[in-house]
């Protein structure tokens, strides 16, 4: 049992025990100071000097850097503490691009908020220069960098190296002229950016946005001779909810499905109804190369940013990588080729739109393999946050709705297709299909619990398929991949699956959703949310969903067939990695 300390913050006695710092300490209490800085799931930096308290007999701290001690007498607010903080606000306002109405973070913006609760109303430094503004880099697919508004917190060099280990960011220059860029001030769409977009999920500012595709899809929603069909990813059902006041994990699928409708999307699907035909797919090549011991382990391929840094960092391992596409990539050549034919309606008349958590899914879109007769399956990607700025804009009540359900046939999904959205989601429902599939007996118990968590970001489960011994790891952050691609280098990796998402916690913490700042109760809370929803639906293997068994008895025959692997498969290469087709 850990022991338990004391000390006092603005004369009130506070225990401790393992909190890294003062300012959990201080939040643990229920208290809060402002920081730009400090995010719970990154190293601590100290840079902003906002968080700064004043501790008998120690002066001024910042409380992000400070551990705790028994005993410490702490003070928050006094004189001193506030007026540091007002000149810290006014010396990054002076030197920040204020157009404040136009920025993509107005209303969620940090530097805002907190100018607004300590009443900056007149700032005494000058404004900065019209020569000193920087061009705005929109190169990337999947996200916008305005050096304009970067307060140089530090936050998104540091999610890019601790969570991916890639440093794309960094601090250039000295002084007055430092500023956070890609290395050599290169644009971002050409650098090996992975588009996960935890640099956004991070900034404090709008500095780093999510690139907003919301009014191309107005424009097709709005065009009366287009046919607007929408599939949402499983994590969007269990974030959405809290842009308009529902607690983090609250399923809103219903809800959802109904706003969609209002919006103006004449058909919503499911892409949880692909993520059973990805198992069905996937559990078939594990079991293939399984019994074949070719390019072992697997490597899931539903992850476009882990997809990206295998092709950039390590192309000579592509071979491990599956082929079927992800989810996303799967469900919309299906819609596009049956949409027409079940609904009446002319190819090129069909617009597909894709609902994600993930900004790297705006990347994927655009990717040669996922283009077939000159356009792509998946037309526009718009991330969680997109969502509920477009439910918002057109007026709705998002509470108020009555829920309604999916279309059919492609709304219909099993338990397992809906905790894809979680660190090891994949692997579990891969399995739970594989079991039955080799070994032609029905899992009884198949909650694969040890494949759960968001917090610890490797494990390693130890399966039994009636007799032959599996391991599977999965990983989360693109840091505990490397560290596995390294075991498999050395020959040390006794794993023959492993499951990479790049976002820590899985795609409930994706660089689309609602922002969280990798708050772990939150990311945790998400995750219970999906299997929640497991638990509760009638089928709970993908290959017993009627309406998967269904597609292949009418369309793609069986899985791993020549159509199956014609439509809901891809190989990757080197060749291309970093292209993508800016439409």
């Amino acid at each position: 049992m850990t022991d338990k300390k004391t000390l006092f913050i603005d004369g009130k006695e506070v225990e401790f025990t393992d909190e890294p710092n003062l300012l959990e300490v201080i939040r643990k209490a229920g208290m809060n100071i402002p920081t730009f800085c400090y995010r719970p799931d990154l190293t601590s930096f100290g840079a902003c000097r906002m968080c700064v308290v004043e501790v008998e007999g120690r002066g001024i701290q910042s409380s992000c850097t400070m551990p705790p001690e028994a005993g410490l007498k702490i003070h928050l607010n006094t004189e001193k503490t506030r007026r540091i903080r007002k000149t810290v606000l006014e010396l990054l306002l002076a030197n920040h691009d204020r157009k404040c109405l136009t920025c993509d973070k107005n209303g969620s913006c940090e530097l805002q908020q907190y100018a607004e609760e300590y009443g900056i109303t007149n700032i005494r430094f000058p404004d900065k220069a019209l020569e000193d503004y920087l061009p705005v880099d929109d190169s990337s697919p999947s996200i916008v960098r305005d050096p304009n508004k970067c307060i140089l917190c530090g936050a998104c060099v540091r999610a890019c190296s601790e969570f991916q280990g890639h440093s794309v960011l960094g601090f250039a220059n000295r002084g007055a002229k430092t500023v956070v860029q890609p290395m050599n001030g290169r644009p971002l769409g050409q650098v090996d950016c992975v588009n996960c977009g935890q640099c956004v999920a991070v900034c404090p500012t709008g500095a780093l946005t999510i690139k907003d595709d919301t009014e191309k899809v107005w424009a097709e929603i709005t065009n009366p001779e287009k046919t607007v069909v929408v599939q949402m990813a499983p994590a969007t059902r269990v974030a959405l909810g809290e842009m308009f006041g529902l607690k983090p994990g609250e399923n809103s699928i219903g809800l959802m499905n109904a706003a969609l409708r209002k919006i103006g999307f004449n058909l919503v699907f499911d892409t949880n109804f692909s993520a059973d035909l990805t198992i069905m797919e996937e559990a078939t090549e594990f079991l293939e190369r399984l019994k074949s011991g070719k390019d072992l382990p697997l490597f899931t391929s539903c992850c476009p940013a882990w997809i990206k840094y295998l092709e950039t960092q390590h192309p000579e391992m592509l071979k491990h990588l599956s082929s079927c596409k992800s989810p996303m990539s799967m469900l919309s050549p299906v819609l596009v080729d049956l949409v027409p034919k079940y609904f009446n309606v002319e190819r090129e008349n069909l617009v597909v739109v894709a609902v994600m958590p993930c900004t790297a899914k705006k990347y994927e879109c655009k990717r040669p393999e996922m283009y077939r007769n000159g356009r792509p399956d998946t037309d526009y990607v718009i991330t969680t946050k997109e969502l509920g700025k477009m439910i918002r804009s057109a007026g709705i009540d998002f509470n108020a709705l009555q829920p309604e359900d999916h279309d059919s046939p492609f709304g219909e999904y099993s338990g397992a297709g809906t905790i894809f959205g979680a660190s090891g989601g994949v692997a579990e429902a891969a399995i739970r299909t594989a079991y039955e599939f080799a070994t032609g007996e029905p899992l009884n118990d198949v909650d694969i619990k040890q494949m759960r968590g968001t917090s610890n970001r490797s494990r390693d489960i130890e399966l039994d398929l009636k007799g032959t011994k599996l391991v599977v790891r999965v990983v989360s952050t693109l840091v505990e991949a490397e560290k596995a691609i390294q075991e498999i280098k050395s020959g040390k990796a006794n794993f023959q699956m492993l499951e990479v998402m790049a976002c820590p916690g899985g795609c409930i913490n994706g660089g689309g959703q609602p922002t969280s700042c990798n708050d772990s109760k939150i990311k945790a809370e998400r995750a219970e949310g999906l299997y929640k929803e497991d638990a509760e639906l009638p089928v709970r293997k993908s290959h017993m969903n009627p309406s998967i068994q269904k597609l292949y008895q009418e369309y793609l025959e069986y899985p791993g067939s020549h159509k199956a692997h014609e439509i809901l498969h891809t190989i990757y290469n080197d060749k291309f990695a970093g292209s993508y087709k800016d439409v």
